[in-house]
């Protein structure tokens, strides 16, 4: 593992280990230089290959000849931020163990361990690599769509950009709300070159790969997405038993009437707007008339997931739901008037059962008046023959 320069008479160690720490002697003609060889050794936990949220321990351990002298060190993230570890205790002076934060996805990059002593002299610096592997954004998307529409839910992953050499597994699971058993939609690996092997696992639920997608990136998509295949998308990436996941929570909004078809004239009809789940507080929908006045539109309040509007007229109304002051998704309906002798039908048979009703009102009237009759003339007879018999009786007894 060692050998000399010919050319400038350096002596090369290869493979340096711990145990090549020492005094080292170069012996020329009458002159004797000794050279002093520190070795330290970086130990990053899992090839520095991490999920986010992990808390990994770096040990740093030091070899000498000498009487082993106390270090200061200093970590510097990618960004070249001061990273402050907290040192654990050790009784071997030898060994340090630093512990750092929790990670994250933009922690990745190359790092660097800064090592100081006063005495003797040590000033040197220490690079490493950490790849945290995640999402290029973590945070929860909120994606909506309209009934009927085709839904595009993608992850953007971040294991090229980093460099990721490892292979990995991860799934994709949907549930309608928190409270219910996730369902399983497919699954995939990831090898060490980055190549893809994806698995649909849900023979029910209408689920399609593209056949094209951007690098890095896991995608479905849902054709004519149902109102009820609304809910939380989660994406997990696993690695060494541990996993970390992002959230895709899809939104649908629907429309539909109240009565459902024509409106006939002097009648109202409900027209109802709704979502798959209550909007946030920077969200809202609403109710417009095409070509109407400011009055006629309708505003859901505040955490609805649904707004109605009352309507007397013909015409084509649009429900916006809007965020941040800005139209994310829009549906339409055409409120339409019913013929003239569909009217004067519902007229007819309106008024029709209004005297229907009256005359059974009245036969009813009737009815009652005539059995209450009934009832005094039976009772008045039987009070009669009552009367009858207590006289008889009375004759005999006499």
């Amino acid at each position: 593992r060692s050998y000399i320069d010919s050319q400038n008479k350096h002596l090369k160690l290869k493979d340096l280990r711990m145990s090549d720490a020492g005094i080292y002697t170069c012996v020329y003609d009458s002159h004797t230089v000794t050279i002093s060889l520190h070795v330290f050794n970086l130990i990053i936990p899992f090839d520095g290959h991490f999920l986010p949220n992990e808390v990994p321990e770096l040990t740093l351990m030091q070899s000498s000849a000498h009487p082993l002298p106390d270090l200061t060190i200093k970590l510097f993230d990618s960004n070249n931020n001061t990273v402050r570890p907290q040192l654990l205790p050790n009784n071997a002076p030898q060994k340090y163990t630093l512990k750092l934060k929790q990670l994250e996805a933009t922690d990745s990059g190359t790092w660097m361990c800064h090592i100081h002593s006063d005495s003797p002299p040590i000033n040197h610096n220490i690079f490493f690599d950490v790849k945290v592997l995640g999402f290029q954004n973590a945070e929860l998307e909120r994606k909506y769509a309209t009934v009927g529409s085709t839904v595009t839910l993608s992850w953007h992953l971040n294991f090229h950009k980093i460099k990721w050499n490892k292979g990995f597994t991860g799934q994709l699971n949907w549930a309608q709300h928190a409270s219910v058993a996730a369902h399983e939609l497919l699954n995939f690996n990831v090898t060490a070159q980055g190549q893809w092997h994806e698995t649909i696992k849900s023979s029910s639920f209408q689920l399609e790969i593209p056949e094209s997608k951007p690098k890095s990136t896991l995608q479905v998509k849902l054709p004519k997405v149902h109102f009820n295949r609304s809910g939380q998308y989660l994406c997990q990436l696993m690695y060494k038993g541990k996993h970390t996941e992002r959230k895709t929570e899809l939104v649908v909004m629907k429309v539909s009437a109240n009565p459902v078809g024509p409106l006939v004239r002097g009648t109202k009809s409900t027209l109802i707007c709704q979502v798959s789940s209550p909007l946030p507080a920077n969200a809202h929908l609403r109710w417009e008339q095409v070509n109407g006045t400011q009055r006629d539109t309708k505003q859901s309040k505040q955490n609805e997931a649904r707004v109605e509007v009352n309507v007397s007229a013909a015409g084509l109304w649009n429900c916006h739901l809007i965020e941040d002051n800005y139209r994310k998704i829009s549906l339409s309906y055409t409120v339409e008037e019913a013929p003239a002798w569909i009217s004067y039908v519902v007229i007819g048979a309106s008024v029709g059962g209004s005297v229907l009703m009256l005359a059974l009102a009245c036969l009813c009237i009737i009815s009652g008046v005539r059995w209450q009759q009934r009832r005094q003339q039976a009772r008045r007879m039987a009070q009669a023959r009552q009367y009858l018999l207590e006289n008889k009786t009375c004759q005999c007894h006499q």
